[in-house]
């Protein structure tokens, strides 16, 4: 196993809404996660004003890990994925900042292995991807299974595919999963790019890395087994996968 450098920090922004019962159990896992790595880490949670009581939760979670460890940072309501990373930004305190759903669509365990790619090239940005069956670059020392997706039908599985193909062809950022939201990134960078970033919605994640890629920053992939949400529903319709497609024209008309 590639031994992590110690001395950095990581911070980890979990947007919630309706998470009540995913919270505990992913926070902790967590957790594990980087004490297990002897890493020092924060989890700031956006929340935007979930009534089924996350930010209740969340407080009881504070209790238990302390104050240094788990922040709550709530907003008046639904505001967007991108703006609860920005509000989520201005509380980071380590060196690099993870981005991730809170549904246990990204398990933790994924998260070591970011840092390892990351630290073995130095590299800007480490997306995770379903679409790939090794790391990129090629992560030393280290096996790690092909990506992939559990809990899709058919139809959302040709439609992810299909979204990222179209994205690589007419953006070509050489990155093979566009639409992905779990990514390390040195914190700088982040904020530099979400600043640029004007979608929202499902092409909000492929803007951050068309951008990054435009912006000359280093990217690697780490492939990743995504789990469909365990409790609470995930929707997507027709109105998203036109905003897509012409999301993906703008930004190849604009970057």
């Amino acid at each position: 196993m590639t031994q992590l450098s110690s001395g950095l920090k990581y911070s980890v922004i979990l947007p919630t809404y309706n998470e009540r019962k995913n919270l505990p159990i992913i926070i902790w896992l967590i957790s594990k996660t980087f004490t297990e790595s002897e890493l020092d880490w924060e989890i700031i949670i956006v929340d935007d004003a979930s009534p089924d009581g996350t930010q209740e939760v969340a407080k009881q979670l504070i209790d238990v890990y302390g104050e240094d460890r788990i922040l709550l940072k709530p907003r008046a309501g639904k505001l967007g994925l991108g703006t609860a990373y920005i509000h989520g930004l201005n509380f980071c305190s380590g060196n690099f900042v993870i981005i991730m759903d809170a549904d246990f669509s990204h398990h933790p365990k994924f998260i070591p292995e970011f840092i390892k790619l990351q630290q073995q090239y130095n590299l800007d940005i480490v997306t995770g991807t379903r679409y790939r069956s090794s790391t990129t670059p090629h992560l030393r020392g280290s096996q790690v299974a092909p990506g992939g997706v559990y809990g899709w039908d058919l139809k959302r599985k040709v439609i992810s595919r299909g979204a990222n193909f179209f994205a690589d062809t007419v953006l070509n950022p050489g990155v093979s999963d566009l639409t992905g939201s779990f990514r390390l990134y040195r914190r700088e960078v982040l904020r530099n790019v979400i600043s640029q970033v004007q979608s929202k919605g499902y092409v909000f994640q492929m803007e951050m890395m068309a951008r990054a890629r435009a912006m000359g920053y280093t990217v690697g992939e780490v492939p990743i087994t995504f789990v469909d949400r365990i409790f609470g529903e995930s929707k997507l319709g027709a109105d998203e996968i036109v905003g897509f497609a012409k999301g993906v024209w703008a930004l190849f008309t604009s970057i």
